[in-house]
C-alpha cells in the first residue's frame, strides 16, 4: 500500500516545468507605482499547484498573530533537500527556478541579479485571523514571488496587499487571489506590502519563492 508520500509524489507531473514558468514571464503585467511589481497568472502546470496545495502538511496548531510571519518560525515549510527528498512536485518547482534560462529572465524582466543568490521556497497555510503589518523584505532577500494556490472564491480578497510608503501606509491595492496566479516584487526601500487585517474564509495557501544572498543565515531553509 502506497504511503502518502509517495501518493503526493506520484501525482506530480513530468511537465517542463521551467517552460511553464518562462511563458508565464512573457505575460507578466508590469506595475510601476508605488513601486515595481508584476502581476502572473498561469505560473505553474496546474497539476503541479494541485500537488502542492495537496501536501500533507497540517496548518500551523495554535499559530500565533502578532503581524509577523517569524513569530511561527518552528511551524514553517520549506522545500528544503529533505522534502524535495519526499515529493517530486517540490523537486519539480525548485528545479524549474534553478533554471539558467528562468533565472536569466527574471534578471531581464526585473533588474534583480537572482543569479548570485541561493533559492528559498516556503510553503504557506494562512487561517483565519492572520495578518500582516506593512513591512518592508529585509535586505538579504534579492526577489520575492507569491503564488497562489487554493481555489476557494471566498477567497477572492486574500491577495497580498501593496502600500504607499510611511507614515500612513494606506492601501494602494491588493493582488488578485486566484489559483495559479501571482506576484512578483523585488524588495527595496518602498516596496511595502502585507496583510491587512480582514476575514479569511477557507485557507489561504501560497508559496513564496526567494532568492537570498549567500549571507543567508538560516541554512535549513534553502533549496
Amino acid at each position: 500500500m502506497a504511503t502518502e508520500a509517495q501518493s503526493v509524489q506520484a501525482a506530480s507531473p513530468s511537465t517542463d516545468h521551467a517552460a511553464h514558468v518562462l511563458a508565464c514571464l512573457d505575460r507578466a503585467q508590469h506595475c510601476p507605482e508605488p513601486f515595481d511589481y508584476w502581476l502572473l497568472d498561469d505560473v505553474l502546470p496546474m497539476a503541479s499547484i494541485k500537488a502542492i496545495a495537496g501536501l500533507p502538511f497540517a496548518p500551523p496548531n495554535a499559530p500565533l498573530f502578532d503581524g509577523r510571519r517569524e513569530s511561527n518560525n518552528s511551524t514553517r515549510v520549506y522545500f528544503n533537500p529533505e522534502q524535495q527528498a519526499r515529493f517530486a512536485v517540490c523537486r519539480d518547482v525548485v528545479a524549474a527556478f534553478r533554471d539558467p534560462a528562468v533565472i536569466a529572465r527574471l534578471t531581464r524582466l526585473t533588474g534583480a541579479d537572482v543569479a548570485k543568490g541561493h533559492l528559498r521556497v516556503e510553503y504557506c497555510q494562512d487561517v483565519d485571523g492572520f495578518w500582516l503589518e506593512p513591512h518592508l523584505d529585509i535586505s538579504v532577500k534579492l526577489f520575492t514571488m507569491l503564488v497562489y494556490l487554493s481555489d476557494d472564491p471566498n477567497l477572492r480578497d486574500a491577495g497580498t496587499d501593496i502600500y504607499d510608503g510611511p507614515p500612513e501606509h494606506h492601501l494602494v491595492t491588493s493582488a488578485p487571489y486566484e489559483q495559479n496566479k501571482g506576484l512578483i516584487f523585488i524588495p527595496g526601500t518602498n516596496s511595502w506590502h502585507g496583510f491587512s487585517k480582514r476575514p479569511i474564509r477557507g485557507l489561504r495557501k501560497s508559496i513564496i519563492i526567494n532568492y537570498v544572498a549567500p549571507a543567508w543565515q538560516s541554512r535549513y531553509e534553502l533549496a
